[in-house]
C-alpha cells in the first residue's frame, strides 16, 4: 500500500508539495517512485529559477525510463536537494523526507486550492491501476 501523508498536497502528475508559511518543499510521490524503480540520476533547476505552474522543472532517470517532474504551483526555488547529486536513491528511501527534490518560495498561495488533497489523490492512485 502506498503512503500518502494527509499534510500533503498532491498533483496528478504525482508530485506532492508541503506549505510552511509562504515556502513550499516539493517532491515525488511514494506511488511516482515505485513506478518509476530504481532511480539513478535527478536533474533539478537552479536555485532562483522562477518556475510556473504545471511547468516541467526538472527530470528523475530511473532504470527503466526518465520522467519530468512538474511544479504544483509557481514561485521562486529557493534551495535544491544538493544530496540528490550523490545519492538519487533517497528519492525510493524516503520520498516524503530525505528524497526531497526542491524548496520554493510561493508566489501564489492560493493555487493550492487545485492540488488534491492526500484522500483525493489515493482515490485517484487508485482509480489508475
Amino acid at each position: 500500500m502506498n503512503m500518502v501523508p494527509d499534510n500533503l498536497r498532491y498533483t496528478k502528475d504525482h508530485e506532492w508539495i508541503r506549505v510552511e508559511g509562504d515556502a513550499g518543499t516539493i517532491g515525488i510521490t511514494d506511488h511516482a517512485q515505485e513506478e518509476l524503480g530504481d532511480i539513478v540520476y535527478v536533474e533539478l533547476p537552479k536555485p532562483g529559477a522562477h518556475l510556473e505552474q504545471s511547468s516541467s522543472f526538472g527530470s528523475v532517470e530511473s532504470v527503466k525510463a526518465v520522467s519530468d517532474i512538474y511544479c504544483p504551483v509557481s514561485g521562486e526555488v529557493a534551495e535544491i536537494n544538493e544530496g540528490l547529486a550523490d545519492s538519487p536513491e533517497q528519492v525510493n528511501d524516503d520520498p516524503y523526507g530525505k528524497g526531497w527534490l526542491i524548496k520554493l518560495k510561493l508566489a501564489n498561495v492560493a493555487q493550492l486550492d487545485q492540488l488534491m488533497t492526500a484522500a483525493q489523490y489515493t482515490e485517484y492512485i487508485g482509480s489508475e491501476s
